[in-house]
């Protein structure tokens, strides 16, 4: 057996071998299945109870969920880092372990200054770092096939997210929102940590040589490429525009759907919905995360990142503007459907692009970065929306605006192109020598 390591400075065995997906897609899936509490579809659920338990106004409610999602940004390159730095098995186990003690401090608020300490936690520890840790662990670890690897993982983890709300919901019926928020806290601790350490193993593998070799810098055919000849740093991967580009289509997603989810109750009940029909909205949601998570991921293989990211923000304009007009039935059913599409494509397709476009070494820093871009602008989304409504008769006007958001990310994922195989501003004995792309946690070969 060859010596693993998990730490850093220690050097990995030079192999292509990779772990059994198994043990790579359970830890993963459950990591990400248990940010539910710190996802918006779970926290919506709370709302109308915390409200209602500590006398405060949706508005007030509301900004301080936005305060939580900006400290959330602020924390994901710092994280991205260190995950680079100890990899993804350490740091999953540890974000495991606050995000659990999280929940079960939040169970105890009673004023807004707590409230919005309970939110800055949950949306830090679960719609962010714990998110960011289980689907980076995926891009490290699956070199071959990495966007089926990453859309096994999302749809078992969005099963979980999307069918938490309709069991909260219940459960807060006959428990009450306090205790239901402490079980949340006692179960990312009892599955989290164990997944993270004892079924996830120790050490990456390195990518295969014949993965690294270079495709044209341009779209060709699929426009797919095989890797990066170099890892590229962060701030070579932010000059480029396919960084932009994806970051903007992941934070125009997560603003949108985050502002419809965390107002899905009162939103659909403008629509003729009850509670109960609106939390039961989740249920398409969860199979068509399902269905779109399986295809994105086996088409991020085949298909070229744009041709992608143009669809999902295609499919995103259509879901906004139809919650303004949706009624109940088949078209309530629809909205769900084509919005749980959006936001898992999104995920799959970022997670799979960064690591095809930029190699594997700064992969953390890089995605952190983004997913800081995904949490901040979540942070703004029920805000808008609440002041949207305040200031009109219904919510169709400001889901007009809206709408036009990810009409603007066609265009832009229409004319960007994809970055060359190495850095422009690298010196040329560095781009001309292939180096392949290390893992986190490995030295880089002399």
């Amino acid at each position: 057996m060859p010596t693993t390591s998990d730490g850093p400075g220690n050097s990995a065995p030079s192999t292509t071998a990779e772990p059994r997906l198994v043990r790579v897609v359970l830890p993963t899936a459950t990591a990400l299945a248990l940010t539910a509490p710190g996802q918006t579809p779970a926290v919506s659920i709370f709302v109308d109870p915390i409200i209602d338990s500590l006398g405060l106004s949706r508005t007030v409610v509301s900004t301080a969920y936005m305060a939580g999602s900006v400290s959330g940004a602020l924390v994901m390159p710092l994280l991205g880092r260190v995950i680079d730095r100890f990899g993804p098995r350490t740091v999953m186990a540890t974000i495991g372990a606050c995000f659990g003690l999280i929940l079960l401090a939040a169970s105890t608020v009673s004023g807004i200054i707590g409230l919005t300490a309970a939110f800055i936690g949950i949306r830090v520890g679960g719609q962010g770092a714990l998110n960011l840790v289980a689907t980076t662990t995926v891009a490290i670890y699956v070199h071959r096939h990495r966007g089926f690897a990453m859309g096994l993982t999302s749809a078992l983890g969005t099963a979980g997210i999307s069918l938490v709300p309709v069991l909260l919901e219940r459960l807060i019926s006959q428990l009450g929102w306090r205790e239901v928020r402490a079980l949340e806290g006692v179960v990312v601790l009892a599955l989290v940590i164990p997944a993270a350490l004892l079924v996830l193993p120790r050490t990456p593998p390195r990518p295969d040589q014949h993965q690294r070799e270079s495709a044209p810098d341009n779209d060709v055919g699929t426009g797919l490429r095989n890797g990066p000849t170099v890892d590229w740093t962060l701030p070579e991967a932010m000059r480029t525009g396919m960084f932009w580009m994806v970051a903007s289509g992941v934070g125009v997603c997560s603003l949108v759907s985050t502002a419809l989810t965390f107002h899905q109750v009162a939103l659909l009940g403008e629509r003729g919905l009850n509670a109960a029909q609106a939390a039961a909205v989740f249920v398409p949601q969860t199979l068509a995360g399902l269905a779109a998570s399986f295809l994105l991921g086996w088409l991020a293989d085949h298909v070229a990142d744009r041709v992608l990211i143009i669809a999902t923000m295609a499919v995103l304009s259509v879901a906004t503007l139809g919650a303004g007009w949706l009624h109940p039935g088949w078209t309530a059913i629809a909205y769900g459907l084509t919005l749980d599409v959006c936001t898992n494509g999104i995920r799959t397709l970022e997670a799979v692009a960064f690591p095809r476009c930029f190699g594997l070494r700064h992969i953390g820093s890089i995605r952190g970065v983004v997913h800081s871009v995904t949490v901040g602008a979540s942070a703004f989304g029920p805000p808008l929306l609440a002041i949207g409504r305040s200031m009109t008769v219904s919510y169709r006007p400001v889901l007009l605006v809206l709408c036009l958001l990810p009409l603007t990310v066609i265009v832009a994922a229409a004319l960007v192109k994809n970055p060359p195989s190495a850095p422009p501003n690298r010196p040329p004995e560095e781009r001309d020598t292939v180096k392949p792309a290390t893992t986190p946690c490995e030295e880089q070969p002399d």
